[in-house]
Parts: structure tokens; C-alpha cells; sequence
């Protein structure tokens, strides 16, 4: 235990590592460290670790999905021939994707794959043994496998179970507060976490600190700094935390959005789409109903075809809006939605509805691509939800659990954001720029500008193998050193139990309750921060956004009493990633940016998307600028810079290139038994 100067105790526990998150990553990270310090001859090796998290049942791996949520990896059906080197080109394809890191992914999926499969992961494979598997978004192969819509939750699980049965520590209900740091420049490092602990109960505010000598940071992504996101609820991140301990962020400009539904968040991807269900429009309170998409394409084959498409082209995709395609969908989607004010319903019960004098639905008037996968799969059956029912029954079961039932009932969805693309910079080690911290899961910024569909799955399981050998293997003795100075660790205790103080004694004062604070981040994000950005706009959400943060940083939040501490915390934190965000986005506008991934750059001069899309700013139909393709050879890092008038610095970097693999057996076995591997 810590006292500090207002005699309030903060409890103290130490490891070897701590391991911050508790989803399929996180979890990853846990057993392969077991498994590396016990190869090495470590007795009681659980007592070395130590797994923390703000909510155990929490979090994308736990919560989120699709249709059969995808995990990408290295070919394994019998007949598709594949290479780690062809599945990192794949991955760097489109730019912003570092070589080394992407070739780690190719050769250690299989390893990760295989690894889940023993630990209980229900992957199908056929007679023979072999993982046949399917094509998925930006996949020119057949590499995705799944174990249905609840994939990552089966591996979280699957890996939490062999974690339990160790004996490893799990510390549930520990938000983070703050890292604390010692040293400075190369010397730096994280020497200990300050917690809320939400396990304490009563009106005071408690906290508990932990301290060790490495750390795998792996806490997800930001979602609730979106208003549209199919991000589980309260899934925030470590984003600011590590911001503010000196983590070097990259590639913050690049996340994923598509069709979702929101009253459960969930993807609407894969067979949802591909059984060619009607989407309608109505207005705010359920009535008017409208068949929109007709205004978009030209006729029944055209609409529903594209309609199948968005199937495994889920993603919003600048580059395929233009010509009558897929992602024309999701602009259809958002006109009717943020700009008209309407909602939008997926209805399985009925086929896609034409305009006047169109031709009746009809399967066998569907584009080749449609028609020959339906056929192949069996799925000729009269009505989208029979052909769901056949092609995916543990879609409709799904929904069902949350008390939607698609045989009886639309399902409402929109334009959200689902993934972040960047985050912070590692090497092919996963390690940061702070040495001893590594950052593992969709905290870790190894993903470019497009993603195939389920690769952050593998890039999860393959980091927190990378950061578990690095640690087990690299750094030796796992006994936990008490280097850290005691007095730096007592200051911080100090600096925390003053801040929870203050935002405490602050509530009296203030004006805007949690509530409110994250309803401004979220509107201003999903208006010029996701899938539809523009200079002007970008500046002005920057300047605004630094504005509240100074302002909160001021004046406090409004509390209704201290149990609202936590959500305080978190929209302080939430605030100051989304400056972090919005500032990388002005910074590749002044690289020149065009449209890109997973969103466009509107310019009056650019590109129209169609003539009735309409931008409610000018009046005139939206215009996108196209890709600046020689932005694809570098990445946006960005770091902190404390509490000065600018809170981040960017800087451009050069992509790190694939490594050439041509080393002689002889050299590369003598460089492993020496342990040399871990120097380069």
C-alpha cells in the first residue's frame, strides 16, 4: 500500500508484465507468455503475469461481429497455393502498411490459426482435415475461415479458459487512469498503472496501482468517439493514456466504416447482404415507407445485385461509388439518414422493391458474381430470410438473442464506424517507441489504407505472440525487479488522488455532465471525422475540439456524485484522443490527401459520386477528390506534447520495406541459438 499526503491508501501490486485488456489479444499475449517462460525452465510462471481491465465482459472481441465474422490467414485449402510474402503483399496493397510487420502477420498466421484451433476455437474444416475457406473484402484469395458470428468471442474465451486454469491473475473493473513514466529519451520507460478500482463500492474514489517491467497494451479501439458506431458501449481505449506516457500513434487518419445495424451493433456484412434483402426508408417515426436506392441505379439487376455485393465489399470504399457501385450503397444510406433526416431498414421478408417499370426481382437476372455464388451455396429460395435461414442460420439466431427477430420484424441500420486501421507505432517485435511497452490488437497500428476483411484477428493473435517471445526470450529472468524509484511512483499516487480530487471538487462548478461532454466528441467525428471529411471542416472540428479540451480541462464536468468519476475519466480521455485524430486528418490534408480506404475527401472540383447525392453544405451533388497515390509510401506518426497551446506534433515517415528472408538454414539457426534474432 501507498499513502499519500491525504493519508488515502492506494494499493500496490507488482509483475513481471502486466498485460492491459482482456480480449482475444490480450488474452493471446497471457498464454503464450506462459508457454514461452515454462519452454524456458520458469517455475510458477502464472505468478509473473497479470491481465487488467476495465471490464472483463467488455470490448470488440467480446461484443462485436458479423454475419460469420472472418478470421484471415495463409491459404489452407488443399487446391489454393499461398505464401507469407503473398499475403503481406496483399496486406501493404494499398499503402500506409509497413513491410516487416506485414510479412510477421503472413508467417505467423498459420501458427496463431493452428493455435486457436487446439485451444478449442470451432474452425470447420471438411473430411479430409483441410480449413476450407472463403473470400472476404479486399481478399484477391480464398484465406478467411469462421466459426460463425461470434468468432472473436470464441477466441477470447477459448484462450481466457487456458488462461484461468494456469492460475494467472485477471484484475476485472480497473479502468486506466494514467501511466506512470520514468526516465527520458531512450531511457524512458512505463514503470506502473494508476487504476480506478470500480470493484470498492462507496462514494469515495479508489484507486490501485500496478507496477511492472513490461507491458502489452492491448485495449482497442476508440470507439465511442463516434455518434454512428457499431463499436460495443463503452468501448473506449488506452488511447490517451498512452498519448499522454510518450506512445508514438500512427496512421490515426485511417479506420473502417460500413452498413451496420444500431439498436444491436453489429455488422451487416456477408450473407445479410448476400441474401439480397429489400431496403427501405421511412421517416423518423417508423411511417412513409420509400424504396430510395431506385433513385441510385438503373434498373432491379443493377440495384440487387450491388445490394449482394456489399457482402463481402462491406466496407465503405472510396473507389467503389462511381458507376453504379457497391459503396454507392452506403452513400444512398447516409443521404437518407444524416442528411434527410429519415431511418433505414434491412427487411428480409421481402426481395428488393423496384421503381416504375422496372422488372420484378429476379435471381436469375443477378450480375455472374451473385448469381454463381447462390447457386453454388444453394441459396435459390424465394425470400431473403429463407435464403439467409439456409445459407446462415446462426445470423438470424443472433439477432434473436437481443430480441430482434428477422422473421417477423426490418431491421434498422446506418453508415458507423467499426475499426480503427491506425493506432500506435510498433516494429515487426510489436514493440513501441518506449522500450519494454508493446502494443498488441487493434491498438497497434500494423493496418494501411484497405484491409482484408477478419486480418486483425491474425494481426491480434500474431502480435501478442511477437511481444510474448520478444519478453520470454529477450529479457530473460521473469522475477519482477523493484528498479522503479519509489519516490516517482509515490509523486504520481500524488498527482492522481490530486486530479480525482479535483474533478471532483471541480462538479460543483461545472456546467456539462459526462452525458453531454460525449455527445459533442461523437457528433463532431462522425460529421468531419469518418467517411466524409473536407478541409475547412477538419480545421474547424481541430480548433473546436482543442477547445473543449481546454475548456473541460478548466472548468471540470458536471457529476451527479463520485460514481460518475469513471465516465469523467473516460470523456476527458475520449476528448484528447479525438484531437489526436482530428489533428493526424489536418495533417495528410497538408500532404495533399485524396480520398482513400474508407473515406472520401469532398472537393467541389473533384469527382461526382452521383446526381442525387446531394451535400446539404453546397447544395450541389458531392464531389470527391481522388486518391493521392504517392501518400501510400508514408505514414502519419504523431505524438504529445503535453499541456502545451498544440497538443500533438506530426511527423512523416518512410515505410518500412519487406524483409528479403534469403538467409542461409546454416546462419539462421546459428542466429537463433544465439539469440540474435531479437537484435534486429
Amino acid at each position: 500500500m501507498i499513502e499519500n499526503q491525504k493519508k488515502q491508501s492506494v494499493s500496490v501490486t507488482r509483475a513481471n508484465t502486466v498485460i492491459v485488456g482482456a480480449g482475444a489479444a490480450g488474452m493471446n499475449a497471457a498464454v503464450k507468455l506462459l508457454e514461452f517462460h515454462r519452454a524456458s525452465g520458469v517455475k510458477n510462471a502464472a505468478d509473473r503475469l497479470l491481465v487488467v481491465t476495465g471490464g472483463l465482459a467488455l470490448g470488440a472481441s467480446r461484443m462485436s461481429g458479423s454475419d460469420k465474422q472472418t478470421y484471415y490467414k495463409m491459404g489452407t485449402s488443399p487446391n489454393v497455393a499461398d505464401t507469407a510474402g503473398d499475403f503481406a503483399a496483399t496486406l501493404t496493397a494499398f499503402g500506409c502498411c509497413h513491410g516487416d510487420t506485414a510479412l510477421a502477420e503472413g508467417v505467423g498466421s498459420l501458427r496463431g490459426f493452428y493455435h486457436l484451433v487446439e485451444a478449442g476455437v470451432p474452425f470447420p474444416h471438411d473430411p479430409s482435415g483441410a480449413f476450407i475457406g472463403y473470400k472476404t473484402d479486399h481478399d484477391p484469395a480464398q484465406r478467411a475461415t469462421s466459426a460463425g458470428p461470434k468468432t472473436s468471442k470464441f477466441m477470447s474465451e477459448c484462450l481466457q479458459a487456458i488462461v484461468e486454469r494456469a492460475g494467472v491473475r485477471i484484475i476485472d473493473k480497473h479502468p486506466v487512469l494514467r501511466f506512470v513514466t520514468s526516465g527520458a529519451g531512450d531511457d524512458k520507460r512505463i514503470v506502473a498503472m494508476i487504476c480506478l478500482d470500480l470493484t470498492a463500492g462507496g462514494d469515495e474514489a479508489s484507486l490501485s496501482l500496478f507496477a511492472a517491467d513490461n507491458w502489452i497494451l492491448a485495449g482497442g479501439g476508440p470507439g465511442e468517439i463516434y455518434q454512428s458506431t457499431v463499436y460495443p458501449r463503452g468501448q473506449i481505449g488506452l488511447h490517451a493514456p498512452a498519448l499522454q506516457a510518450g506512445l508514438t500513434a500512427c496512421n490515426l487518419t485511417e479506420s473502417q466504416y460500413g452498413l451496420a445495424s444500431i439498436e444491436f451493433r453489429w455488422n451487416v456484412s456477408g450473407t445479410y447482404m448476400q441474401a439480397i434483402p429489400r431496403i427501405f426508408s421511412t421517416d423518423s417515426g417508423g411511417a412513409d415507407e420509400r424504396e430510395f436506392l431506385t433513385e441510385y441505379f438503373d434498373g432491379m439487376p443493377s440495384m440487387a445485385t450491388n445490394i449482394f455485393l456489399k457482402g463481402y465489399q462491406w466496407p465503405f470504399d472510396a473507389q467503389r461509388i462511381t458507376g453504379g457501385q457497391s459503396s454507392l450503397i452506403d452513400m444512398a444510406v447516409h443521404q437518407e439518414t444524416a442528411v434527410r433526416g429519415r431511418r433505414v431498414w434491412m427487411d428480409f421478408l421481402h426481395n428488393p422493391i423496384g421503381a416504375d417499370g422496372w422488372d420484378e426481382f429476379d435471381l436469375g437476372a443477378l450480375g455472374a458474381e451473385a448469381g454463381d455464388y447462390l447457386a453454388r451455396t444453394g441459396a435459390s429460395q424465394a425470400l431473403p430470410i429463407e435464403r439467409l435461414s439456409h445459407m446462415n442460420t446462426p445470423a438470424i439466431e443472433l439477432y434473436a438473442e437481443h430480441g430482434i427477430l428477422l422473421h417477423s420484424e426490418p431491421l434498422e441500420i446506418a453508415v458507423c464506424a467499426q475499426h480503427m486501421n491506425g493506432g500506435f507505432a510498433v516494429d515487426k517485435w510489436w514493440r513501441s517507441n518506449i522500450p519494454r511497452t508493446f502494443v498488441i490488437g487493434e491498438m497497434a497500428g500494423t493496418h494501411g489504407v484497405k484491409r482484408p476483411g477478419g486480418s486483425a484477428l491474425n494481426a491480434g493473435q500474431v502480435g501478442a505472440l511477437r511481444a510474448a517471445e520478444y519478453i520470454a526470450c529477450a529479457y530473460g529472468d521473469p522475477a519482477p525487479r523493484d528498479e522503479s524509484p519509489d519516490d516517482t511512483i509515490a509523486a504520481a499516487v500524488s498527482e492522481a488522488v490530486a486530479e480525482v480530487n479535483s474533478m471532483l471538487e471541480a462538479s460543483a462548478s461545472a456546467s456539462q455532465p459526462p452525458r453531454d461532454v460525449m455527445e459533442e466528441i461523437r457528433l463532431r467525428m462522425t460529421r468531419f471525422g469518418a467517411h466524409l471529411r473536407n478541409r475547412r471542416a477538419a480545421r474547424e472540428a481541430l480548433d473546436a475540439a482543442a477547445g473543449q479540451y481546454k475548456r473541460l480541462s478548466t472548468e471540470g464536468i458536471k457529476l451527479a456524485g463520485p460514481s460518475e468519476l469513471p465516465r469523467a475519466v473516460a470523456a476527458m480521455q475520449q476528448c484528447l484522443t479525438h484531437i489526436a485524430i482530428l489533428k493526424a486528418i489536418c495533417a495528410m490534408f497538408d500532404r495533399g490527401a485524396g480520398s482513400r480506404g474508407s473515406h472520401c475527401i469532398l472537393d467541389d472540383d473533384g469527382i461526382e459520386m452521383h446526381r442525387k447525392l446531394i451535400d446539404p453544405e453546397t447544395g450541389r451533388p458531392y464531389r470527391f477528390k481522388g486518391e493521392n497515390e504517392t501518400l501510400r509510401n508514408e505514414i502519419i506518426e504523431i505524438t504529445f506534447n503535453g499541456e502545451a497551446d498544440d497538443l500533438f506534433e506530426t511527423r512523416v515517415v518512410p515505410l518500412r520495406p519487406m524483409p528479403a528472408g534469403d538467409t542461409a538454414f546454416e546462419p539462421a539457426w546459428a542466429e537463433f541459438r544465439e539469440g540474435g534474432i531479437y537484435d534486429r
